[in-house]
């Protein structure tokens, strides 16, 4: 198999999403467009990663690594065009022999399969493909220029002649060349054209100049679309959306109403999920078999295990561990704690920063007190402990197996097995005080309306 290197453009601040966040790193189901870009093409088994960004870009190069580790980087200080941006990475794929595939960081639906389509496009005569589609409306993109299956050329928008304007199959900008033709191409692009700027787009016509044919691989158009502001994010997030609700119920889930589920880039479901409508999916959630997640729940950097039933208005955070047939319930809150086998929290509590065995009962309004306004502390509750209403358990703290915890105490100490534990003042009860009450503020009160 040939070599892969990527080169992925991601130079662009991005000046119309108002944002001093770099536009690469604006997500998309919860992930950075270029992390989805990386996604896709380290699913290619990529020797080499080549990122272009511009100045002072220390955010894309950190989500850049946390994809490819071994992601190296080149700076383009000046905006000369697409082709003089790819070139910036020259140094970087000194002695690499194989195939480059370029990308784009706000490019971020591109699939995959696709880019495997448009390398497979590659053979002796043809060292370079490029990926098009069919435009519902082509202004803006630039048009290819094709006989038969190859590309001859491709005309910028306001580079075309008033016929080429009305071609509708239009360029992506990804290409996959082989590497001795691109270092060999670069250097005779020309600034002549409208922008003034080195476009990579003319490679195709010096390809074919070259004595090699460029041959062309098709995507659907919503794959290739860019992003430029929040507006065409948006229409990237709920595309990206209906792809994944479609693909949760056609792997075994069941998505009530599906247009309220909103999942993210790597939530994985198992087979007989039921998801109730208005369930948001942060990054890192595993979901088991037979789950379910009950109406307006929020769960993120969790993991649920087979037969567990969540909500409805749960939220769990990340590091919260959910056992086997667990139930959490409605507005019960659990952050970094791990719930065994068949333990309940049904409602009303939050439970941080704990350990809570098999078969455990949180009774509702339990909270685990876990900060102490500097450091986290543990709640280590045992095996078929049952912990009473309104209790407050103060980190660290350790609650023995098959204790029992009375309703409304605070507990500051270790507790053993089976044992109780009660912190509530003794009950005092006095006979006929409220009559006698009732009867003197009801004196008081006549006497004051009398003067």
């Amino acid at each position: 198999m040939t070599a892969l290197a990527l080169v992925v453009l991601a130079a662009g601040m991005g000046t119309r999403m108002k944002s001093a966040t770099p536009k690469v790193l604006h997500k998309i189901a919860g992930r950075a467009m270029l992390g989805h870009v990386l996604h896709a093409g380290k699913a290619l088994g990529a020797q080499k990663a080549v990122v272009i960004h511009g100045p002072d870009m220390a955010a894309v190069r950190n989500e850049a690594m946390g994809v490819i580790a071994s992601c190296e980087f080149a700076e383009q200080t000046e905006r000369l065009g697409t082709g003089h941006a790819v070139a910036m990475a020259k140094q970087a794929l000194a002695g690499f022999k194989g195939t480059v595939l370029v990308l784009y960081g706000d490019v971020p639906l591109v699939k995959a399969d696709t880019l495997k389509a448009l390398l497979s496009k590659l053979d002796s005569k043809r060292k370079m493909a490029v990926l098009g589609f069919e435009a519902a409306d082509p202004h803006g993109y630039g048009r290819l220029i094709t006989k038969g299956k190859d590309v001859l050329d491709i005309r910028e928008q306001l580079d075309a002649k008033p016929a080429e304007r009305k071609i509708k199959l239009c360029n992506s900008g990804i290409i996959a060349i082989d590497n001795d033709l691109l270092w060999a191409l670069i250097p005779k692009l020309s600034n002549k054209n409208a922008k003034g700027e080195f476009y990579l787009t003319d490679l195709v016509k010096l390809a074919n100049k070259a004595k090699t044919k460029v041959a062309l691989a098709l995507c659907p158009e919503i794959e290739v679309a860019g992003v430029n502001d929040r507006n065409q994010l948006s229409v990237l997030e709920r595309e990206f959306q209906r792809e994944a609700r479609r693909a949760a119920m056609s792997q075994g889930a069941t998505l009530i109403d599906p247009d309220t589920v909103y999942f993210s880039a790597d939530t994985k479901l198992g087979q007989d999920v039921v998801i109730e409508p208005n369930v948001f999916f942060g990054p890192g959630v595993s979901v088991g078999d037979d789950v379910e997640i009950l109406a307006n729940s929020h769960l993120e950097g969790t993991s649920i295990a087979k037969g567990a039933r969540i909500g409805p208005f749960a939220r769990l955070r990340p590091g919260a561990e959910i056992g086997e047939k667990v139930h959490i319930g409605n507005f019960v809150e659990v952050k970094k704690a791990r719930i065994g086998k068949g333990a309940k929290a049904n409602h009303l509590s939050y439970i941080g920063d704990a350990i809570v065995g098999a078969g455990s009962n949180i009774g509702a309004g339990t909270i685990t007190c876990n900060y102490d306004g500097y450091e986290k502390h543990l709640t280590d509750i045992g095996e078929n402990v049952f912990v009473g209403s309104n209790s407050s358990l103060v980190a660290p703290v350790k609650i023995g197996a098959g204790a029992n915890i009375a309703a409304s105490s605070v507990i500051t100490t270790d507790v053993p097995e089976d044992a109780l534990a009660i912190t509530r003042a003794p009950s005092k009860i006095i006979d006929g005080w409220a009559k006698r009450y009732r009867a003197a503020r009801a004196a008081a009160k006549a006497a004051k309306q009398k003067s």
